[in-house]
């Protein structure tokens, strides 16, 4: 499959504001050689402003996601950094969250704004330097979610806010049933932006990435990518001054170009997760004299999570040698009342290069899943995409998890959707 997130999701928003800039300052000479972008990696820092109706900035990050894309090696990758994360602000005397950079920037004129100090922010705590940003609101996160007809997105476990705020000061209770559900943007936004889960801002980097993948999915296959820049017009009138970007024109037109040669493959999903961050209540109140509950970076892990985001190695191997790479331990589980499915799915996936450790039933006794899960407990994203592609299914089937403690690093366990599907053909072979 080709496409690359920031084509789909990141770019195609960043276009709008191109396509502004242009029609307002028409005469101006934008296209110059010195706009290039260049021929080395690119980072680009994606930011989600928590700007409401009817309010006035500065505003803090909600959603701070660096982008990293290699057009030697083809291959990109993307970090989720959490909100909360107690870090050096450059040109501060102290520490404070990551996602108040942006507001300390446009709140004392720091060159360049709030976009500025936040990219500096992420590169003096990353080791690397970040040039490039894209800033949208709430608003435009909404608008354009529904222009593009919604999305669909697998929901792990049911999601019970009480106290997700509303657009004043009060409450709008949340609940999300588990399993697959569309979204507009309104509850895309809300299902985004809820802290309200075990895992609290973790969780919220693992659902604002499937977010992003379920935006970059539609608009793949619904055919609306062609359509992006013909529709300009429109889109502008949307969105108005929603979304913001110091990248040019002639710059986005290479970045399409190198997006369409990126395959899905070749993008790395990471997040500042528990082992690179822990609870911690900061030394200094906040505005309010309440206590500050943080997240302490863990230097030594972070380190290792940017060393991954920049390891272009594997782009080099083929798909073999990748799936020896990572050497998952991969269990196949039958969430079904067919009887010999993981059998059948074990044959089939060995035949394709897979090494299958186990098999058995679903984890937790059910015979009713309806959909086919692709759990990834140990970080091996090459492994889970490969299968998703070998079982005919989408992306959006991959989850994250916590690991359950046997051993096992990808877990696959099949539903009615496969059985109906390519489990139907399995089940009319041979058995081995």
């Amino acid at each position: 499959m080709v496409g690359v997130l920031f084509l789909c999701g990141v770019v195609s928003c960043a276009l709008v504001n191109f396509a502004r800039d242009v029609m307002r300052q028409s005469g101006e000479a934008r296209f110059n050689a010195d706009a290039s972008i260049g021929s080395g990696r690119i980072n680009l820092l994606l930011l989600g402003i928590d700007e409401r109706a009817n309010e006035h900035g500065p505003w803090r990050t909600d959603t701070l996601i660096l982008l990293t894309v290699d057009p030697a090696t083809l291959t990109a990758g993307l970090l989720s950094i959490p909100r909360d994360l107690w870090v050096p602000v450059p040109g501060l005397d102290r520490e404070a969250r990551i996602n108040t950079a942006h507001f300390i920037g446009d709140a004392e004129n720091y060159p360049g704004g709030g976009p500025a100090l936040a990219m500096e922010t992420v590169q003096y705590n990353l080791g690397l330097p970040v040039k490039y940003y894209v800033r949208i609101n709430f608003t435009a996160f909404e608008k354009i979610i529904d222009w593009i007809g919604g999305i669909d997105v697998y929901v792990e476990q049911a999601i019970d806010d009480p106290a997700y705020p509303d657009d004043g000061w009060g409450y709008d209770p949340l609940h999300i049933p588990a399993g697959w559900q569309h979204m507009d943007g309104h509850l895309a936004l809300k299902y985004a932006r809820t802290r309200h889960t075990e895992l609290g801002d973790f969780d919220r980097a693992h659902r604002q990435q499937k977010a992003i993948l379920a935006v970059r999915d539609k608009i793949m296959q619904s055919g609306i990518a062609p359509t992006l820049v013909g529709q300009a017009g429109p889109l502008i009138d949307m969105l108005g001054n929603s979304i913001q970007t110091n990248l040019t024109l002639d710059q986005l037109v290479y970045l399409i170009d190198l997006g369409s040669r990126i395959d899905a493959s070749h993008i790395q999903m990471l997040a500042i997760g528990p082992a690179a961050a822990t609870a911690y209540q900061a030394p200094s109140p906040d505005a309010n004299g309440k206590p500050q509950d943080v997240l302490l970076p863990n230097r030594d892990e972070i380190r290792k999570l940017r060393d991954q985001l920049l390891d272009t190695r594997f782009s080099a191997m083929d798909d073999a040698a990748r799936l020896a790479a990572e050497a998952a331990t991969l269990r196949i589980e039958n969430g079904t009342l067919i009887v010999g499915l993981a059998s059948r799915t074990q044959s089939f996936l060995t035949g394709r290069g897979f090494t299958v450790n186990s098999i058995g039933d679903a984890f937790d006794g059910s015979t009713g899943h309806a959909e086919t899960l692709i759990i990834d407990y140990t970080g091996k994203p090459f492994t889970a995409s490969k299968l998703a592609a070998a079982l005919n299914l989408p992306l959006t089937a991959i989850r994250t998890a916590t690991a359950l403690g046997d051993g096992v690093d990808v877990r696959v366990t099949l539903g009615s959707d496969f059985a109906a599907a390519l489990g139907a053909q399995l089940m009319q072979t041979p058995a081995p």
